[in-house]
């Protein structure tokens, strides 16, 4: 098997004197996910003042360096000047050297490169897009400062064609990654209240999002969402959305395929996990390909495509369907996400049931956020609102007794609901990254259901 990288060339990008050194097969910053060959990158926790980490940390990567060596790493990537016992590559900052990985890795690719952005929808975009141009794509959410070089960095050389995401919590965020990544094609999906406690109102997030341009070269597009307006300095542009002045425009969605109006024609192609939030990402996909000069044909590829885990995968167990859509949430995530549990049609008997989780980082408009779900929410047999943040839904809702408040989503809870389901319910989970997700709350509510 090809190597992703010669420790030559490792050296050579870094700026390192020549020195002989073993063939590296993958990146890894976490000594846990290693896999034997892999280089072993010491990051602090920390990043420091350059970038805003959700989650900062005291840990220090060096302290994992020997369980790395212990599960296979062929080499390390380090700042301590310490004697390691492995091939060390020892740089002034590890963080700025994975940016320099990247960037020289990015720099050797001669295949297509898309960068997509937006405040939801970003990983599973980015799924199918890989998916219609047979592309490289890291797996999970590696959207922030250390994701986006990683991926980079990560990406084999001689790959067909490669898709990255660009995320952001605060202002100034976007700009330097995109050009990192420096996409042939950049995709705006959506704008939406998320992180909006951090930005000057949804303009600043509008202005942060299409700041996804500045990495596109001279020939590169910018695919933006039809109700995204542009700036006034922007690139060439091609646009997606229901609008009838779309460039490529979503008619219809039939389950888990869609129709779309395009310059070729009118075109069919397949939805994974069907709802129209999901036609819309197919859309820009479409429009990716066609800034792209790629065959539309390529969207049937998406057929095989699977939706990233957490973003409404459906699992069976004891007879429950659950939608886990637990990765993230926002508002405009969060009503589709009701809006598509509202057309369920469960099985005879069967209910529909949400179980949902506050949406964080909304500043001032929190509160108004949670209660206008309350409308969504109408015809559902169950709700249940856990975090701080949902009681203002759980008021709203009224105490009929079909709605019940919790506090946090442990495993009691995950017990507890459990119970309350019976064979063919069908339950939606869905809140923002530390409600569900981070507790692992889906797959305790599986086992429990499988247990009963």
């Amino acid at each position: 098997m090809k190597p992703l990288w010669r420790w030559q060339e490792l050296r050579s990008a870094l700026g390192l004197a020549a020195e002989e050194g073993p063939n590296i097969s993958g990146i890894a910053i976490d000594s846990r996910l290693l896999a034997t060959g892999d280089l072993f990158v010491a990051l602090l926790g920390d990043p420091g003042p350059r970038f805003h980490a959700s989650s900062s940390s005291e840990r220090d990567g060096h302290d994992f360096v020997a369980d790395a060596i212990r599960r296979g790493a062929a080499g390390v990537l380090v700042h301590r000047d310490e004697r390691y016992g492995a091939p060390t590559l020892r740089v002034p900052d590890t963080l700025d050297g994975i940016w320099t990985l990247g960037r020289h890795r990015r720099g050797r690719l001669a295949c297509p490169v898309a960068a997509v952005t937006g405040s939801s929808g970003k990983t599973t975009c980015k799924e199918f897009l890989a998916a219609a141009l047979g592309a490289f794509a890291t797996g999970g959410s590696f959207n922030n400062h250390i994701g986006v070089p990683l991926s980079l960095a990560s990406t084999p050389v001689d790959a067909a064609a490669a898709v990255y995401e660009i995320g952001t919590n605060y202002p100034g965020e976007i700009a330097p990654l995109s050009r990192l990544a420096a996409p042939d094609v950049a995709i705006v999906l959506n704008i939406h209240p998320a992180h909006i406690e951090f930005f000057d109102g949804l303009d600043g997030i509008r202005r942060e999002k299409l700041s996804i341009a500045e990495g596109l070269g001279a020939d590169g597009v910018l695919v933006r969402h039809e109700q995204v307006q542009p700036l006034a300095d922007a690139p060439r542009t091609l646009t997606f959305g229901k609008e009838a002045s779309s460039d490529v425009r979503l008619m219809d969605v039939n389950g888990d395929r869609a129709r779309l109006a395009t310059p070729k024609g009118i075109v069919t192609a397949p939805v994974p996990g069907g709802g129209e939030h999901r036609a819309l990402s197919v859309a820009a996909c479409a429009t990716a390909l066609l800034a792209l000069g790629l065959p539309l044909a390529q969207l049937e590829r998406l057929g095989a495509a699977t939706l990233p885990k957490g973003r409404g995968n459906r699992i069976e167990a004891g007879g429950v369907t659950v939608i886990d859509d637990s990765y993230n949430a926002n508002p405009a995530s969060m009503k589709a996400a009701l809006l598509a549990l509202a057309a369920e049609s469960p099985a005879p008997g069967g209910r529909r049931i949400a179980v949902l989780g506050e949406m964080l980082e909304l500043g001032d408009e929190g509160e108004r956020f949670h209660r206008e779900l309350a409308g969504m929410c109408e015809g559902l047999e169950q709700v249940f609102c856990v975090g701080e943040g949902m009681m203002p839904l759980c008021e709203e809702l009224g105490s009929t007794g079909h709605t019940q408040w919790l506090p946090k989503a442990d495993r009691a809870f995950a017990a507890t609901c459990a119970r309350t389901l019976r064979p063919g319910d069908t339950v939606l989970v869905k809140g923002s990254n530390r409600i569900f997700w981070a507790n692992g709350f889906v797959d305790a509510l599986v086992a429990a259901l499988q247990a009963a």
